[in-house]
């Protein structure tokens, strides 16, 4: 590369980095912790744990489960009845209506007696904490998206940082870290290494990391295009006078997407749903496709099967994205490694700031000439 180009390429790197350092790093130390989540709620025990079955003992009802679990929370109506991926539990959201999405009250039955199980408040603890900062640093959808930029600002930073490293370090053997220099030259080093070692997965869950902050937008997108669709022959349809039984919903939903698994019900007049009908989701069954979802609408009065489409290549493309960012899908060998990879991470984003604050005071044009003498002291940063 010419000394104008390194120089173009040295200025988006730099300035990229500025400014989505601080940020990169809150979302590598708070994702630190949610990567092992469930194995920490579950030390913590506020991961509900269903009691075991009695032999013979026949499993309860989603309709029990439902009556149950609104008995409870008199005045409420209901929103989302959510199935554990993982455990024989169901958890019942409900709210003072079905579209207040801030003040939901979350509650968790065991799926084979049907009994409410006791558990901490999700909106509460250190898990809570570092997820909200995660995911919209306590400012909601704002927040979200304002993390995509800075997740997008690190995609371009990853770019720009290569094309920048093999310029200034090529007089040097590939992952050399020179411990004869002074403590800065080592870092810079250190930080180097550590950038191209995680240059692949950094890339990754950064890029996944920007489309996940679209899930909202995606999601109102389909609502109105898609889902829409779907409901527009209720248009003029007089309300609702009762509710049909949810287990004969989730027969429907079966028979309508053969060999998959229900994941979660939206009811009536939720963002997932219309104001007739349930929306089934129902998941596959293998690694793969259990991260992609797949509506089912059903009439909420009649329970007879109104319409069902497979999502939209956008939605399916931000649920796909998803266990590459968490790295959930491999279970604890894959979790440790996402972990040690995140900590290689927070090095490289400290080391980097570090660079910057102790930055050298000579012009990038002095620090080019050095690099075209051939001088193995000359740093970019």
């Amino acid at each position: 590369m010419t000394t104008k180009t390194i120089k173009n390429w040295y200025l988006v790197h730099k300035w990229t980095s500025l400014v989505c350092t601080v940020f990169m790093l809150l979302l590598c130390l708070t994702g630190l912790p949610l990567i092992f989540h469930e194995e920490i709620e579950h030390l913590t025990g506020s991961h509900p744990e269903a009691a075991e079955m009695a032999e013979g003992a026949a499993p309860a009802t989603l309709d029990e489960i439902f009556a149950t679990g609104m008995a409870r929370v008199p005045g409420d109506v209901p929103q989302f009845l959510v199935f554990d991926d993982h455990e024989p539990v169901v958890y019942l959201t409900t709210s003072e209506s079905a579209t207040n999405r801030e003040d939901s009250r979350f509650n968790a039955y065991d799926a084979g007696t049907g009994e409410h199980i006791p558990t901490p408040p999700f909106d509460e603890g250190f898990m809570y904490v570092m997820f909200k900062l995660h995911v919209d640093l306590f400012a909601g959808l704002p927040g979200t998206l304002f993390l995509g930029v800075m997740g997008l600002l690190l995609v371009v930073a990853i770019v720009s940082g290569v094309a920048v490293y093999g310029p200034f370090m090529r007089k040097l053997d590939f992952g050399t870290v020179r411990k004869d220099k002074n403590t800065r030259v080592k870092w810079l080093d250190m930080h180097n290494m550590l950038g191209i070692v995680t240059l692949a997965w950094l890339f990754v869950v950064g890029f996944t990391g920007v489309i996940n902050t679209l899930a909202t937008p995606v999601f109102q997108y389909w609502q109105f295009d898609q889902l829409a669709e779907m409901v527009a022959p209720y248009k003029d349809a007089p309300p609702l006078e009762s509710l049909s039984s949810i287990d004969e919903a989730v027969a429907t939903a079966r028979q309508a997407a053969p060999g998959m698994e229900p994941s979660f019900i939206a009811f009536p007049e939720t963002d997932f749903s219309s104001k007739h009908h349930y929306a089934v989701f129902m998941r596959g069954t293998t690694p793969l496709s259990s991260r992609t979802l797949k509506p089912v609408l059903v009439d909420a009065q009649t329970g007879e099967f109104t319409a069902s489409r497979d999502l939209p290549w956008y939605a399916t493309a931000l649920l796909l994205s998803q266990p590459l960012h968490f790295g959930d899908y491999g279970g604890l060998p894959l979790k440790i490694i996402w972990a040690l990879l995140d900590i290689a991470s927070i090095v490289v984003l400290g080391s980097g700031l570090y660079l910057w604050l102790g930055r050298r005071r000579s012009s990038l044009e002095t620090r080019l000439r050095e690099l075209e003498r051939g001088a193995d002291t000359a740093v970019p940063v």
